[in-house]
């Protein structure tokens, strides 16, 4: 178990797979909102045999701390969270991916630090939003979501996703409050950095996760050269519901990197 404890106090929960040289790229994946590192279980043999795979749980979840303060949950704080782990591994670039928050964030990561970023995997995930009404109702559903952690407790998780129903918690208070901080959105500062991307991107969505495929089209499209897949039979939990498929086609796109 390795833990790397931040300056705010909190205690991030990380795990690094394969080669130990620094000479390997590193790739760093993060979890969606309410899942863990876990969910990454069938992607650390194939992906770590050429790269330093990094994975991590976010504040609030599985692993890692979950303060009591509000405060400490952001995305900033998030965004900061991802940079010192990279220091901590000796990782100056990365390949930065995540599913649905952790895509949302890792596009935010480019957004602050685009030249630490070599390629991007977005996987199942939104930016965002431009429309100040249309961000309000996805901040409204996010407190819903805050309050039935709140008041039910870990037992929300039964009803989840895959990548949910799998994941253990220590602290429900620590989900509600990532739910308010991390989850909501204050601006439209990521779908609006889309068209700026200049690193290599795969957008990557599951055939039946309805509620994203317009979004996986739109930053496609919006992304300067991204390429797309779409991984028939596999809803919001695209790399738990279709392993060998969702590998291939991350597989596929790291190795064109190279060439």
């Amino acid at each position: 178990m390795a833990t790397l404890k931040r300056d705010d106090g909190v205690e991030l929960y990380f795990e690094v797979h394969g080669p130990e040289s620094e000479a390997a790229p590193t790739l760093l994946l993060t979890h969606g909102y309410s899942a863990t590192s876990h969910m990454w279980r069938g992607q650390v043999e194939p992906l770590s045999k050429a790269h330093r795979l990094v994975i991590w749980d976010m504040r609030g979840h599985g692993r890692s701390d979950s303060p009591d303060d509000p405060a400490l949950y952001s995305e900033p704080a998030t965004v900061a969270d991802m940079a010192a782990l990279l220091d901590h591994v000796g990782a100056e670039t990365a390949i930065v991916g995540g599913l649905s928050l952790g895509g949302y964030m890792s596009l935010a990561f480019h957004r602050v630090h685009p030249a630490r970023v070599k390629a991007l995997l977005i996987i199942d995930t939104g930016p965002g939003y431009k429309n100040d009404e249309a961000r309000a109702g996805w901040n409204r559903t996010s407190l819903k979501t805050a309050e039935r952690y709140e008041t039910e407790g870990l037992g929300v998780l039964a009803s989840g996703s895959p990548e949910r129903r799998q994941a253990r918690h220590r602290s429900a208070q620590g989900l509600a409050l990532a739910a308010r901080g991390m989850l909501t959105q204050r601006d439209a500062g990521v779908i609006t950095s889309l068209p700026h991307i200049r690193a290599p991107s795969l957008v990557v969505v599951g055939a039946e996760d309805a509620p994203f495929l317009a979004a996986s089209d739109y930053m496609a499209s919006k992304i300067p050269g991204a390429k797309m897949a779409v991984i028939d039979g596999a809803g919001h939990a695209v790399n738990i519901d279709r392993p060998e498929a969702f590998n291939a086609a991350i597989l596929d796109f790291l190795g064109g990197l190279g060439r």
